[in-house]
């Protein structure tokens, strides 16, 4: 839209100035994986991010006050596009994690420990924690990693106030989320959030919101500790990449384009994911 001023091109988002004080966030079609922004679009995945992530606010809405003003946005954004609340936004990854995989697993391989708390001994890929942790990464710019870092660190980055509320919300967001998801027949192991702050100190839960981009979807059913589980997220297109396609993540060249049919496994596992935890067709 050449009459709204693009305020900020991330990864699979663009943020619009709407006036002084909201931003036209929109959604598009794009997938990241690995800190690049692939060159073949998902389709109706900017709708799943945005009406999913509207169900959660809605959910959580008696937990934390989030962003959202408005769904009236111009027809060529509509079902995509929301108006957004302009916050002092914390740049913090504030990653909650209930079962342990990925980087956190990586990380206990070496150390038993998953940003520098202590886990118990025999845990496997899949495992399921005691109690849901919080750990924190920096959020880096695009092409650049993310870092996961201590609670200890992220005091001294935002004091022990802000960084204690950041961890008191993810973990409370988490606690909801997850028996929602398990309920209907989903398995959320791990998420992450952003918050931002008003003008008054607030703290808003804000950008997207427990969609299959920001979280691991399992499904219940299926669940077994002890290898890579059936997901409804973006891991599908993540273990093509680095299993099938030959593209080697490490050599410092974009992944090539996806086929046909991986687009279309993508896709349906976000609408399931949809469907499942909303109960709606999209």
């Amino acid at each position: 839209m050449s009459e709204l001023e693009l305020l900020h091109a991330g990864k699979v988002r663009r943020l619009y100035k709407w006036s002084d004080d909201a931003i036209l966030l929109v959604a598009t079609d794009a997938i990241s994986a690995y800190d690049y922004v692939l060159e073949t679009t998902i389709p109706d995945k900017g709708r799943v991010l945005t009406q999913l992530s509207l169900w959660w606010f809605e959910q959580l809405a008696d937990l934390i006050p989030n962003h959202v003003v408005s769904t009236d946005v111009p027809d060529e954004f509509a079902g995509r596009g929301i108006i957004v609340e302009k916050l002092d936004m914390v740049p913090v990854e504030c990653i909650a994690r209930g079962y342990l995989t990925g980087s956190g697993l990586a990380e206990y391989n070496r150390s038993q420990t998953v940003t520098g708390i202590a886990l118990p001994a025999g845990l496997v890929d899949g495992s399921r924690l005691d109690e849901a942790i919080f750990t924190p990464s920096t959020k880096a710019p695009i092409g650049e990693h993310d870092e996961n870092i201590s609670f200890d660190t992220l005091v001294q980055l935002h004091g022990a106030e802000l960084a204690t509320r950041l961890k008191d919300a993810t973990l409370a967001v988490y606690t909801r989320a997850e028996e929602l998801a398990r309920q209907r027949g989903i398995i959320l192991a791990d998420t992450k959030f952003e918050f931002g702050l008003r003008a008054d100190g607030t703290l808003v839960l804000a950008d997207e919101v427990l969609t299959p981009d920001s979280s691991r979807f399992w499904d219940a059913e299926s669940w077994a500790p002890g290898g890579p589980q059936p997901s409804f997220d973006k891991q599908y297109v993540r273990d093509w990449l680095t299993k099938q396609s030959g593209w080697d993540k490490g050599s410092g060249t974009p992944p090539p384009p996806l086929p046909a049919a991986v687009v279309e496994a993508t896709r349906e596992r976000y609408l399931q994911a949809y469907q499942r935890l909303t109960g709606n067709t999209l």
